[in-house]
């Protein structure tokens, strides 16, 4: 690949970037509309390690990001850069970075299994390319995402799902656990957070709405006096994101009877949250997401930036319909979660 070539996709990302904080402005007449959710919370865009000069790489090259070499960081590069040169939306960037990673350790290896080669381990005899072709990162990149957008849903499908119909794999479970890693990729090379698409801008506070959509049910109405948060009507496969940066505490699956599981629909029938979770913010405030769609993106443990995607919704556990169950407790003891945001300068609803 040359260094044209190189610089082209390079390009292609940092307007993505400039992109997103563009629509933000335009969205709400504000010079910068609070920019793209950096990962440390604030509300300034964080600089993309990349700038737009006449090589891809940054000076001194790429960095190290937590197990992955600089030559692995930089063909997640490539791979993301054509991503964005094609137009595929940001969730298409971190199912191809996680493919990779699962197939190649994101190494463009000359071979594999039977004829496989290249950074996704394509086939010529499955019709992908020549195998001088797939060695070309920005080409099998390429074929990865033309297949990927043929695939209905994919934006809102599981990771591994994406990538399995894409990919045919003899393993089709083992993509899952990269996506962490290329989401942290991803964010640190673009400066977006709360991945996919453009990242939601944080109110001055540091506080957001976690999804934007009208408030179909409220805090301990006449008729639900043991409603003890909001029901959100956002549509199914609507990112979540964390409402304030904080400590991920609880990633589960809460259905009663247990047997019914959280991947499937809930109902009026069936108890508990679904899947479900808690972030700790500190001084005893604490936010809680129910009824996503299946398995959140998040882990126990993990420290999200406000903004943070950290699931979609769907209507798991006790649920008659696709909605964002939302709550905010102080010291265990659920509050209004409308009022705590409008004072927060986060407004639910659509009118905000």
């Amino acid at each position: 690949m040359t260094g044209r070539a190189l610089a082209s996709v390079a390009a292609a990302v940092i307007a993505v970037v400039v992109t997103c904080a563009a629509l933000l402005a335009a969205a709400t007449g504000e010079p910068h509309g609070g920019g793209c959710v950096p990962a440390d919370g604030h509300a300034s865009t964080r600089a993309p390690i990349w700038t737009p000069t006449a090589s891809v790489s940054p000076p001194g090259g790429y960095p190290r990001i937590g197990r992955w070499d600089p030559t692995q960081v930089g063909n997640a590069a490539t791979i993301i850069a054509v991503g964005a040169q094609r137009g595929v939306p940001a969730r298409g960037w971190v199912i191809a970075v996680a493919t990779a990673m699962q197939e190649s350790s994101l190494r463009n290896l000359p071979g594999g299994d039977r004829d496989s080669v290249g950074l996704f381990q394509q086939r010529p005899s499955q019709g992908w390319g020549t195998p001088a072709q797939l060695l070309d990162p920005v080409y099998a990149a390429s074929k990865f995402y033309a297949k990927l957008v043929t695939i209905s849903g994919w934006q809102t499908m599981p990771l591994t799902e994406a990538a399995q119909a894409v990919q045919n794999s003899g393993t089709p479970d083992d993509y899952a656990d990269d996506e962490p890693d290329a989401r942290t990729i991803v964010e640190r090379l673009t400066g977006l957070t709360g991945l996919p698409g453009c990242a939601t801008a944080v109110g001055p506070q540091g506080w957001v709405a976690p999804v934007r959509a009208r408030i179909v049910s409220g805090f301990r109405p006449p008729d639900r006096p043991n409603h003890q948060g909001v029901d959100l009507g956002a549509a199914r496969g609507t990112e979540i994101h964390a409402a304030a940066a904080g400590t991920v505490t609880v990633v589960e699956c809460n259905v009663r009877p247990a047997s019914h599981g959280c991947d499937r629909d809930g109902s009026r029938k069936i108890k508990g949250c679904g899947w479900y979770v808690g972030i700790a913010h500190g001084a005893g405030i604490t936010t809680w997401y129910c009824h996503m769609l299946h398995r959140p993106t998040v882990a126990v443990g993990q420290t999200v930036a406000a903004g943070h995607v950290i699931g979609v919704v769907g209507s798991s556990g006790n649920s008659s319909g696709d909605h964002l169950h939302y709550e905010v407790l102080i010291n265990g003891v659920p509050t209004d979660p409308a009022a705590w945001m409008r004072a927060r300068e986060a407004p639910l609803g659509l009118t905000g």
